[in-house]
């Protein structure tokens, strides 16, 4: 058998397009994928029609069209203080998913290590292992106050010799944790000491409620060694875009490049000059943005805590995670595939994005990137009996 085709046998189909395929058979309310029910910006829709009308249909350049790529770069020095070189530091992808991959791809060879954080994304063990690399996952666990938080020494202990990056989310999903500055100066230590590479995913970081969001790149001896991703899915609510970016050192950006053209080659044409005008936007549509969810988390969390479920803090991203042990719940897969006929209500088990599963059995995740009446009807139906 080949090899690959043997590695890539236990990823079938997704636990997101399972939940969603119920939520349509039953009717449920689906706060189980992430995306957004309402429509991005109108200035960002306008450009791309206009795009669409004249002529932006055919290849854009492999590394993204120079209006994006220019926006990209003045977006992180605006609001993160990250200088840039848009002709050389920047790479234009289908979304951050294929961001990822391609750094994966890129930077690892079989056998490397990769350090990430649980319980994560899904499609990082799937480009790990599509590397031939190999996971050293660091478990995230609820904390006294019931923020996620990691053993310090689990975390070093997770380094050695065959560590070639390390792959970090914040704001996190699924557990909507923003890492503390102390947290990443922690992780960029470790990276100088081991010489490794980061790979940043900073997809929420518009959407933080609770602490501030601190991109790894900008922390002393990282710029050099990290490919810091993002795009604009979830900050301007066009997840079927798929525009994402990764932007870092020359020699990085080119290696994901490398591997970009054998994926998707380019992505989006119609759509790059869109997300430039958007990105370009002023502070009050960020910050309104992250005010308009900020109330949707808080609905949310209120009527997840009347129906019974201990809610844990969620400081960041579209979603909140709740233990459903107090409602009798052992098992998070068996809890939310009767959930959609008991309640009406569709969520997703977070154990599927550990590797120690038990570390997650009793959590649940719920996305709150949706109508406040979509939440409050969510919220009726988990409250009867």
């Amino acid at each position: 058998m080949d090899p690959l085709v043997s590695r890539m046998r236990p990823f079938g189909t997704t636990i997101f397009t399972e939940m969603s395929a119920l939520a349509a058979r039953t009717g449920a309310v689906n706060l189980g994928q992430g995306f957004p029910d309402t429509d991005g910006p109108p200035e960002m829709l306008a450009a791309a029609a206009e795009a669409l009308a004249n002529g932006a249909n055919q290849y854009p350049p492999l590394a993204g069209i120079p209006a994006l790529r220019h926006a990209i770069t003045a977006h992180e020095q605006r609001f993160w203080g990250l200088t840039r070189d848009p002709d050389t530091e920047v790479a234009v992808t289908a979304g951050a998913t294929e961001a990822i991959a391609a750094a994966i791809l890129a930077l690892c060879e079989p056998g490397d290590e990769v350090v990430c954080f649980e319980p994560y994304y899904d499609s990082y063990a799937a480009s790990i292992t599509l590397a031939g690399a190999v996971r050293r996952p660091v478990t995230l666990r609820p904390g006294p106050s019931g923020r996620y938080e990691f053993d310090e020494q689990e975390l070093r202990a997770a380094f050695g010799t065959r560590t070639r990056l390390v792959l970090l989310n914040s704001p996190h999903n699924p557990t909507g944790k923003v890492f503390t500055s102390e947290e990443l100066h922690l992780v960029a230590e470790l990276c100088r000491e081991h010489d490794v590479y980061a790979v940043t995913d900073e997809v929420y970081e518009h959407l933080v409620f609770g602490g501030e969001h601190v991109p790894l790149a900008g922390l002393p001896g990282m710029r050099e060694r990290t490919l810091r991703i993002s795009s604009a899915g979830k900050t301007f609510s066009c997840t079927g875009w798929k525009v994402g970016w990764a932007t870092g050192p020359a020699s990085l950006v080119s290696a994901v490049l490398r591997v970009k053209q054998f994926l998707t080659f380019v992505n989006a044409g119609p759509l790059q000059p869109a997300v430039a005008v958007a990105l370009g936007l002023p502070d009050s549509y960020f910050t309104g943005f992250a005010a308009s969810m900020r109330e949707r988390r808080d609905r949310l969390v209120a009527g997840l805590t009347d129906a019974g479920l201990a809610v844990l803090p969620s400081e960041g991203t579209y979603f909140v995670t709740a233990d459903i042990r107090p409602l009798g719940g052992v098992d998070g897969i068996e809890f939310c595939r009767e959930l959609p006929s008991r309640s009406g209500v569709v969520a997703v088990p977070t154990q599927v994005f550990y590797d120690h599963e038990e570390a997650g059995r009793h959590l649940i995740r719920f996305a709150f990137c949706k109508r406040l009446e979509v939440i409050d009807e969510a919220v009726a139906r988990l409250k009867r009996p």
